[in-house]
């Protein structure tokens, strides 16, 4: 028994690495394509700006006749004065307490925009304890937010599934006379999917996004492109810094403003994180089915391989039309080995198949969104519970799962 598990056990591991490999090699193509495109679209334009620049200079130079090194030096005391936080135009101070929280907000938020940062000793050494410790609570606090969201809307579209049985009339006589409540807990099999959770962040993300950019186009004088191109980086946390809201010394209704803008970045943020996180899980996904694409068909070893890992649950892409409407009933106590464990974990989609799959995958969060809509806790494994590991949606219960199994394996 301990044999065979250690068998999986290095089975699911080698599964990982070659899932982690194609995923690094992926990233990789996907860098040099995006290089390659802002390359070409970008390029020009850098040329063509410093053509014109160095003709200003020239021009400069020779009309008030000053050498080229004084101009230079000129310039460098110039950049690193507005480094420093000056600028030829009225901006509101750094280093007031507003702007102080503006900047510990872009800090702990992990955005950055770069347009504020300590230029002491003291500030840069506290910054490194203050952000450590702020980083990792607004992380923590991102995936409260998406645990929450996620149950909020995993009970809307259940109610709205039932509501549609109703109206088709496909809900048993005895049900339709009972209470809503029981109504509800009826529906114990029916699995809310991850495609539209996704679907729903999505379109929120964009309404925010919309709604945030007809605020900072009038105020802050963008046009409503780059007040979207400013949402997105902002609130991806990308954070470039070449567009920041908020600099200026005054605006109308400036304390309205502020607290608009305060407001809007942070759902933002926790919207795109929560996007951002789900759609990591159908990517994974993905890479699990190009990996079945990819194995060895011919090697013996692998067909025995897969024939003694094969799991129940995994879904490839172009599958899940196939058997809609079919739930797999989860296992109920206590795990007992590796594999028990793992078939608890991914025992829910109503898809046809699997592709090799673990716990960390849309059979994880689409559990998750089942159990949170009928309103009662997940089963968590026994060894699970006494180590403490349970828990979380996803990024954060990718890291407990996977504290769980190393936990397990001493």
């Amino acid at each position: 028994m301990m044999g065979s598990a250690r068998g999986c056990a290095l089975l699911h591991l080698n599964e990982d690495n070659g899932r982690f490999a194609l995923l690094a090699a992926l990233i990789v193509a996907y860098l040099v394509c995006g290089a390659a495109v802002f390359s070409a679209i970008e390029r020009p334009t850098e040329l063509q700006a410093r053509a014109k620049w160095n003709r200003t200079l020239r021009h400069f130079a020779d009309k008030f006749d000053i050498a080229a090194g004084e101009l230079s030096a000129f310039l460098r005391e110039y950049e690193a004065a507005i480094a420093a936080g000056i600028h030829a135009d009225t901006l509101r101070p750094r280093w007031d307490f507003t702007g102080a929280f503006y900047f510990v907000g872009t800090v702990v938020s992990t955005i950055g925009f770069g347009m504020t940062t300590p230029a002491t000793m003291a500030g840069k050494v506290f910054l490194i304890f203050y952000g450590l410790l702020g980083c990792a609570g607004t992380i923590l606090f991102f995936n409260l937010f998406l645990e929450r969201t996620i149950t909020l809307l995993a009970f809307i579209m259940k109610a709205c599934h039932q509501r549609q049985l109703r109206s088709k009339d496909l809900l048993p006589p005895m049900i339709r006379r009972q209470s809503a409540v029981t109504d509800m807990a009826s529906l114990t099999g029916w699995k809310p999917s991850v495609y539209y959770i996704m679907l729903i962040l999505g379109i929120a993300a964009i309404i925010i996004s919309c709604c945030a950019s007809a605020m900072y186009t009038p105020v802050e004088g963008w046009n409503y492109a780059d007040s979207l191109y400013f949402c997105f980086v902002t609130f991806s946390t990308i954070g470039f810094g070449d567009l920041v809201s908020s600099q200026n010394a005054a605006y109308t209704n400036q304390g309205l403003y502020r607290f608009g803008n305060f407001v809007f970045i942070l759902l933002g943020v926790c919207c795109i994180y929560s996007l951002f996180n789900v759609i990591s899980i159908v990517i994974k996904q993905f890479l699990n089915w190009l990996l079945k694409k990819l194995e060895c068909r011919c090697c013996p070893r692998c067909r025995r391989g897969k024939m003694r890992t094969g799991r129940r649950n995994a879904i490839t892409p172009g599958q899940s039309r196939i058997r809609r409407n079919q739930v797999f009933a989860d296992a109920e106590g206590p795990c007992d080995s590796d594999g028990e464990g793992r078939r608890l974990s991914g025992e829910m989609i109503s898809m046809k198949d699997l592709t090799a799959s673990n716990k960390v995958s849309l059979a994880i969060l689409q559990k998750q969104l089942s159990e949170t809509a009928n309103g009662h806790p997940r089963t968590v494994c026994v060894n699970t519970r006494q180590n403490g590991f349970s828990g979380g949606v996803g990024a954060l219960a990718i890291m407990n799962n996977r504290l769980a199994e190393t936990s397990e394996s001493r």
